[in-house]
């Protein structure tokens, strides 16, 4: 009894000084950036970029975990594809709602690295010159990490790279953006 008793106290007393330092609380963030998106909708190669933004909320509780939601626009991809040697404009855009966890470790007192996952809620819209048309959606995985670095105590810069996953499909984003604490 008394060996566990001595352990949780010299567990308490080295956990102690990290709750002190813990910047807990709400948080507001946001980024905007360019997204990639590489795919064969119904034959036709598309290989296009289009400026993609992120605003959520989240919060940390730690300065080691949070848990946010937000809400995600990968913008208008847009390219002119090759339909029987006749030009035609491709058109796909996709756009929705993330929930998930955000790992963050502590370089210095100003700047970590972090990692995010979650799940992806999103609708997207395709269309070729009017020919073919779709408007899929679904539930799935996103992946990141980055960099944040704090201006103040409640003011932070990122900088990230997130993978999203869209049924047979994935689009890049490398995005800046800033996290603002409550």
């Amino acid at each position: 009894m008394k060996t566990k008793t001595l352990i949780i106290a010299a567990s308490l007393a080295f956990l102690a000084p990290l709750a002190a330092v813990a910047e807990s609380g709400p948080y507001v963030s946001g980024s905007v950036g360019s997204a990639q998106l590489s795919d064969d909708f119904d034959g036709f190669d598309i290989d296009a970029d289009s400026t993609a933004w992120r605003v959520a909320l989240g919060y940390r509780f730690n300065d080691f975990f949070a848990l946010e939601g937000g809400y995600k626009n990968f913008g208008r991809f847009e390219e002119t594809v090759d339909f029987l040697g006749v030009p035609a404009n491709a058109s796909l855009k996709a756009d929705g709602f993330t929930l998930g966890g955000v790992a963050s470790i502590p370089l210095t007192d100003r700047f970590d690295v972090f990692g995010r996952a979650g799940a992806f809620f999103w609708d997207g819209d395709a269309d070729i010159n009017g020919i073919t048309s779709a408007s899929p959606d679904d539930t799935n995985l996103y992946l990141g990490g980055g960099l944040r670095f704090g201006l103040t105590e409640r003011f932070s810069i990122t900088t990230d790279y997130s993978w999203y996953d869209f049924e047979d499909t994935d689009s890049d984003v490398f995005s800046v953006g800033f996290d603002l604490r409550f």
